[in-house]
């Protein structure tokens, strides 16, 4: 697939059959939008790579085409890829206020302040981008402002849900709009685009009121220093820290810079009105411990964020020891359990308390079933495409629409090409994708092969061996070995001549015809390496060979 004619297009290329780095594309009569362009942060399974996007060749090669991408909030994973590949759309970026403050600070960071096309835009407000019309509808999520898009063309009409919940009483921001939603079942909706990340959860998903008031409750039960570890996008949340403070006779301090991102964004439009202001780190200093309350930064176990400072020593401003409370008001996001176990091992070392998050402590801002159920039965649609989801959520979502009484589910995956409209909704074409990654300052296209190399050489260890031969292939010298976490300790030398013995004794073996070529004589040292590492020590680490000849 080119380009769109005639029939409504979407194509996910990011976000489905996965948590995280969101990325929805729609077409029609020639041109393209897209809906959010989010990251994800890398695991164990991904070594060396910290932040990854989805790959977003496919319209690269369609930018003239691309009228605009809007966001529908401020969270990561669907906006953050906007400062590492928005030089490759170079298209205007729409969002509401709160996301426009988040995003105008990730522009400054990478100096592209000022040279991105970022337009602000009112809550509920429409707009018209080539040939979709688009308007806002403000649903409830753990951040202000989440906006559903209502996305429209002559041949359909879409919702697309972003992340949402509903919430009787979400503290800060808007109730979602329930009557708005109504009234475009009535109109008709031709596919649901919508948010599977909880669908395998029963009932609600709860209320921030709730978790407000055990909170509150939680940290009067407390003597000593008491640190909050959250997500800073949630920003009532962080109002919640704020008057459990001061209803305990403490002051709030933040802790880490994602927090000072939010708080002041926050501030700047107009949310956090009448609550007790943060002090500053170095002004708590001095207090006595029952006196301090700390937001914190690294719920997820991130390497450099507060938490993970306070737990190693090495934050400058804030120690937490014997008698102090850390909470985890916070779920851990899938793949970062061990880097959480980690750093919870390491508070306790220090003598800190550890509490997880119940259902008290922390609510979600995704749908479980009973609110999945409601959206349905609001809206009605004739077909859901589920979204934001690794597979299983996305089989178990469709199942669960038809099982409410929805006529049509699709599951998609990256790639996958569905027709909106006209017609009946289906998957026409599949098209490839794949991932970019951070590197540094760099945009690199990842692929297997990198990953399998990396975690090759962390689990077995890198050997590089240097073979100096005449023009006949006759060894001129002993060869040189360099290795990597292969081998330890006193032996290594005699290992390393073990080896270039094994070496040395697969190219003897070799006739002097075939000596000549590289390519025989690299197959033999690398068979020679190969052999002798697992006799030693059970390894196959990866191995690079310099051939030397002269």
């Amino acid at each position: 697939m080119n380009k769109p004619d005639s029939e409504f297009i979407f194509i996910p290329l990011g976000g489905s059959n996965e948590i995280g780095m969101n990325l929805n594309l729609y077409g029609y009569n020639g041109k393209w939008m897209i809906a959010d362009i989010g990251v994800m942060f890398g695991d164990d399974s991904t070594p060396g790579i910290d932040v990854m996007m989805p790959d977003t060749s496919f319209i690269e090669k369609n930018r003239k085409d691309l009228v605009g991408i809007v966001l529908t909030h401020a969270h990561e994973d669907h906006m953050g890829a906007i400062p590492y590949l928005w030089t490759r759309l170079k298209c205007p970026v729409y969002c509401t206020p709160f996301t426009y403050s988040i995003v105008k600070r990730k522009l400054v960071d990478v100096g592209l302040a000022g040279k991105v096309p970022l337009k602000k835009i009112p809550l509920a407000s429409s707009l018209e981008l080539g040939p979709f019309s688009v308007s806002l509808l403000g649903l409830t999520h753990s951040i202000p402002e989440q906006n559903a898009l209502i996305i429209e063309t002559p041949a359909g009409r879409v919702l697309h849900t972003g992340d949402w919940k509903f919430d009787p009483d979400p503290l800060v921001g808007k109730t979602s709009d329930e009557a708005a939603l109504k009234k475009i079942g009535k109109k008709g909706i031709d596919v649901l685009v919508c948010d599977s990340t909880n669908v395998m959860v029963s009932g609600s998903s709860g209320s921030e009121a709730d978790v407000r008031t055990a909170l509150i409750e939680r940290v009067a039960d407390y003597k000593g220093r008491v640190a909050i570890a959250g997500f800073a996008s949630n920003i009532a949340r962080l109002e919640t820290i704020a008057l459990a403070a001061q209803k305990n006779g403490r002051v709030a301090v933040l802790a880490g810079r994602s927090f000072h991102n939010m708080y002041a964004a926050a501030i700047e439009n107009g949310y956090l009105k009448g609550i007790p202001p943060f002090i500053p780190a170095e002004e708590a200093m001095h207090l006595p411990p029952h006196k301090v309350l700390y937001a914190c930064t690294g719920s997820q176990g991130e390497p450099r964020a507060a938490l993970s400072r306070i737990a190693s020593r090495t934050h400058p401003t804030i120690a937490l020891g014997d008698g102090d409370v850390v909470i985890f008001s916070s779920r851990k996001i899938p793949g970062n359990e061990k880097g959480i176990i980690r750093l919870q091992n390491r508070l306790v070392k220090l003598g800190v308390d550890i509490v997880t998050a119940g259902n008290d402590l922390h609510v979600s801002g995704h749908p479980a079933k009973d609110e999945l159920r409601h959206m349905y039965n609001l809206v009605k649609p004739k077909c859901v495409i589920p979204v934001h989801g690794e597979a299983l959520h996305l089989h178990v979502h469709a199942n669960f629409a038809r099982s409410c009484g929805v006529p049509k589910a699709i599951v998609v995956e990256n790639g996958s090409v569905v027709n909106i409209g006209p017609g009946e909704p289906s998957i026409i074409d599949q098209i490839e994708t794949g991932r970019y990654a951070l590197e540094g300052e760099r945009v690199i296209k990842l692929n297997r092969s990198i990953l399998n190399r990396r975690t090759k050489v962390l689990e077995e260890g890198l050997l590089v061996a240097t073979v100096h031969l005449d023009s006949k292939g006759t060894l001129r010298s002993q060869p040189q070995l360099t290795t990597y976490a292969i081998f330890d300790g006193e032996d290594q030398e005699a290992v390393h001549e073990d080896i270039a013995e094994a070496i040395s004794d697969e190219i003897n073996s070799l006739s002097n015809t075939v000596r000549a070529k590289d390519g025989i004589i690299e197959e033999a040292v690398r068979y020679g390496i190969s052999s002798a590492c697992k006799r030693i020590c059970g390894k196959k680490p990866l191995i690079r060979i310099h051939l030397v000849r002269g």
